[in-house]
């Protein structure tokens, strides 16, 4: 009698154990799906990354031309025009970079107050003034344009694969974005009247850059070349 009580009551605790297992995992799934709800869209998520990053990365461009006595769009253009040279024109400038003409005619005046740019009419159209870096110009361009430490470090510590990776991404989402008028067309491979996509039977050079006539592989997309002339 009392043993088969004892069996009972050890019968009525493995009942009481199970149901309470499976009521925690039902808390455990309905977590989980709050989690899931909290968390929201992976690709808003995606967007919160990425304008961490920009932030980052603006962060670092305003501190580098503080510290040369410019602004944050003087110190753009000056860089700009290092990497291009013979850029040229305030329209051409204030296209590559996004941004209003007047507020590229008054960083422009600033940088020619301060030595670092020349203005004069253009070979190409009288009407046209071209813009030049000075010998100055040129000291302080080749610390704005090089790009921060800490950003070098991030990607140096990530994979080959990691890197190839993320250049197809990247060079997807700003083909995207140019597509969709959001920001102005990057000199970058894909977007060239020379690119030859997949022209090669060989897997590690497929493309073909029809400006040099040679071949080359996806690790060598450039981003921002100065030979690029857009498709039209």
């Amino acid at each position: 009698m009392y043993e088969g009580m004892v069996g009972g009551a050890s019968v009525e605790r493995r009942v009481v154990a199970q149901g309470g297992g499976s009521k925690e995992k039902d808390n455990s799934e309905e977590r989980a799906e709050a989690f899931d709800a909290e968390a929201g869209d992976l690709s808003e998520r995606l967007a919160v990354g990425l304008s961490k990053l920009g932030a980052a990365i603006r962060h670092g461009a305003r501190r580098d031309a503080f510290a040369s006595g410019l602004s944050a769009t003087q110190a753009e253009i000056v860089a700009l025009l290092w990497r291009h040279d013979g850029l040229g024109t305030l329209v051409s400038v204030a296209r590559e970079l996004g941004i209003g003409l007047p507020t590229v005619s008054e960083a422009v005046g600033a940088l020619v107050r301060k030595g670092l740019v020349t203005k004069g009419r253009s070979g190409k159209d009288a009407r046209a003034l071209s813009l030049r870096l000075t010998a100055k110009g040129k000291s302080a361009a080749s610390k704005l344009a090089s790009w921060p430490d800490h950003l070098i470090a991030a990607l140096d510590a990530l994979r080959e694969d990691q890197k190839l990776a993320l250049l197809d991404i990247v060079t997807t989402l700003i083909r995207r974005l140019q597509e969709q008028g959001a920001i102005p067309v990057a000199r970058m491979c894909l977007t060239c009247v020379y690119f030859r996509p997949n022209a090669h039977p060989d897997p590690e050079r497929p493309h073909h850059c029809a400006f040099v006539d040679a071949p080359f592989g996806d690790r060598l997309i450039r981003l921002d070349c100065p030979d690029h002339v857009p498709v039209s």
